[in-house]
């Protein structure tokens, strides 16, 4: 039995083992681990055998027999600790889809799988502060139908109010109420105390619109705070004073008062630690309309239609208005003087417009509207002029500014290179574009693309100036006559002012008191100044989105020019020929009248303006309305804060 036991003694792993184990380190290490589960692992060293050399001559029965329950208690430890680590290797699966090995593997394992995203979280309205807030901006009308949607109206290209409606969606500035019967898309300003400046027409542009809305803001919302009151700790140190006073006559201890919540406002500044609302609206518009300022604080009542006192328009139109035929051919006379067919007599316009200014009935240069039942047709006009335009350059003005000049150059050679010629103005008389601008409290429909086609059959010596003054005299003259408008391109809403006196004196103009925070604004930005030139003129600025607007349309017209010069040069050109200069409107060669547009239109005899057809009363047209949707005769007042053109 000693023999046996001895034998089992001297082995690490049972009663018999097929060669003795060396005393090399190596050999040590390799009996001091285990494979389990596939996996090579260290086990603790009093978990094994005992040395192969220890010497057991010398013991007795009773030690080899406790010698042997202790390595079986320990082989049993080792058994346990070997089924729970193959339990935790069933449940772990490595990225290879292997169990883990001390080895590294031989191959690169293929990156795991992309979990695939999930939908968006739901956008919780509530978890956000709003703020109102007013939006100017710009937008070039040819690409659009207007600037007003209307409900179940299919229009042949996209609105204003349609872009703007799916950017400011699309950024979730807006948290619109949910309306029934309308889907995720359909317009919605429900809640949003929307209000819009002018409602311009199909192909209008403008460079000043403005709007009224309610937007998500970045102030956080107030946290409750309560009031002190009696902690656990001061009722327990109370309770420690009563005992030790134990005996002495007291009154009742007060309770605890109840907590009235109160709220906290965390620090916020309203304009740095604001959304830029301008770069973020511009990151999703079209590149026609962007976002130029916005307005912290316009009032809590504020409405862009009724707190607007004045609009301003500009019209823009080329001397000459079309091309003109060369020598006596192209001259007829107007009255005592002569003009050229094409050409604008601009002191004639400028005559004619001043006599727009002041209050005035403009029922004659308007288009009636009947759903709106309009019977006040009385706006005031603040100013009027015809002016040439930027000098009869069409390069971009701003880049002809010093911090745009060339340095180490002369200012003639600078000159030359900037402005690409002497850069003198032309002649008031000479080729050259020119604006009518009209500043007025409001506008009828179509009330400034009447007044300017006025004004051009004046330029054209078809009407004389005074024509304005007898279409204005709606005593003598109650029905308007079927003249056509001019056409809607050249058109521009070039600004919407705001005056800090909402009922000061109407007649006079009043200056803008809006607190606009233009894009590159200092104001908006924190740390070092330089922060607001990267917005602007920086890549993804507003400057360079436009000049690539600006550009395209550029070079389309130095191709188009450089195109008409050249055919105007081959041939025959003075066309100088032999004959007489012929009464306006009698024998010329080619009636063309001029009307804004591309070219002109062809017509026959010209019919003087007062001389044509007349349209119905403003009554009967409104009644004829009335009658035909079998509506009650109830007028509406006109509303004097209303933009129509």
């Amino acid at each position: 039995m000693r023999r046996a036991l001895s034998r089992f003694v001297q082995t690490p792993t049972g009663p018999s083992s097929k060669r003795p184990l060396s005393n090399s380190p190596s050999c040590y290490a390799r009996a001091n681990t285990r494979v389990i589960a596939g996996t090579r692992i260290a086990v603790p060293a009093a978990a094994m055998a005992a040395p192969p050399t220890m010497n057991t001559a010398a013991w007795t029965d009773d030690e080899f027999v406790a010698r042997r329950a202790e390595i079986e208690q320990r082989l049993a430890r080792v058994t346990e600790l070997e089924h729970k680590l193959a339990q935790q290797n069933a449940t772990y699966t490595s990225p290879t889809g292997q169990l883990p090995t001390t080895t590294k593997p031989t191959t690169k394992p293929p990156p795991p799988a992309k979990k695939p995203r999930g939908a968006p979280k739901p956008f919780d309205p509530s978890k956000y502060t709003t703020r109102l807030i007013a939006l100017k901006f710009a937008y070039l009308g040819s690409n659009y139908n207007g600037y007003e949607h209307h409900a179940n109206n299919t229009t042949p290209l996209p609105t204003i109010e349609e872009e703007l409606w799916k950017a400011l969606k699309k950024t979730r500035l807006i948290l619109p109420t949910p309306k029934p019967g309308l889907r995720e898309d359909d317009i919605n300003w429900e809640g949003c105390e929307y209000s819009k400046c002018g409602r311009t027409d199909r192909g209008v542009s403008a460079f000043g619109q403005v709007i009224g809305i309610r937007v998500r803001s970045n102030r956080p919302k107030s946290k409750p705070k309560k009031k002190l009151k009696l902690d656990d700790g001061t009722a327990a140190a109370q309770e420690g004073s009563a005992d030790a006073m134990e005996g002495v006559e007291t009154g009742a201890a007060p309770a605890p008062e109840e907590a009235d919540e109160e709220h906290e406002e965390p620090p916020f500044d309203d304009v740095k630690d604001e959304m830029p609302y301008c770069r973020v609206l511009n990151n999703v518009l079209p590149p026609d309309i962007r976002m130029l300022a916005w307005c912290p604080d316009p009032g809590e009542s504020f409405s862009a239609r009724f707190n607007c006192k004045e609009r301003r328009y500009k019209y823009f139109f080329t001397n000459p208005a079309f091309a003109p035929s060369p020598g006596s051919r192209g001259v007829y006379e107007s009255g005592e003087r002569s003009m050229r067919e094409g050409w604008l007599d601009i002191p004639a316009m400028r005559e004619a417009a001043g006599y727009l200014e002041g209050l005035h009935d403009f029922r004659n240069f308007c288009k009636v509207d009947p759903a709106k039942q309009i019977t006040n047709f009385e706006r005031r006009i603040f100013h009027t002029s015809v002016d040439r335009w930027n000098g009869g350059s069409g390069f971009a003005k701003y880049a002809r500014g010093p911090q745009f000049q060339i340095p180490g150059l002369e200012d003639a050679d600078r000159q030359a290179i900037v402005v690409g010629g002497d850069g003198g103005d032309a002649d008031e008389n000479g080729p050259g574009l020119f604006t009518f601008n009209v500043h007025g409290s409001a506008f009828l429909w179509h009330q400034v693309r009447h007044l300017i086609a006025v004004l051009l059959l004046v330029g054209q010596g078809l009407e004389k100036p005074t024509i304005v003054k007898e279409l204005l005299d709606v005593q003598t003259n109650p029905t308007k006559p079927k003249y056509e408008m001019a056409t809607d391109t050249p058109l521009v809403l070039w600004d919407c002012v705001f005056p800090a006196v909402q009922d000061g004196h109407p007649e006079l103009s009043q200056p803008d008191a809006m607190n606009w925070i233009y894009v590159g604004d200092e104001r908006a930005f924190k740390g070092p100044r330089g922060n607001g030139m990267e917005e602007k003129f920086g890549h993804g600025g507003v400057i360079p989105d436009l000049w690539e607007v600006w550009h395209k349309r550029r070079i389309d017209e130095v191709l188009a020019g450089s195109l008409l010069d050249l055919v105007a040069a081959q041939g025959p050109q003075d066309g100088s020929e032999e004959g007489s200069v012929v009464k306006a409107g009698k024998g010329i060669r080619s009636s063309r009248l001029f009307d804004g547009g591309d070219a002109p239109r062809l017509m026959g005899q010209y019919i003087p303006v007062m001389k044509k057809e007349r349209m119905e009363s403003v009554d009967v047209i409104n009644a004829r309305y009335l009658e035909r949707k079998g509506l009650d005769k109830k007028p509406v007042a006109a509303r004097q804060g209303d933009g129509d053109e």
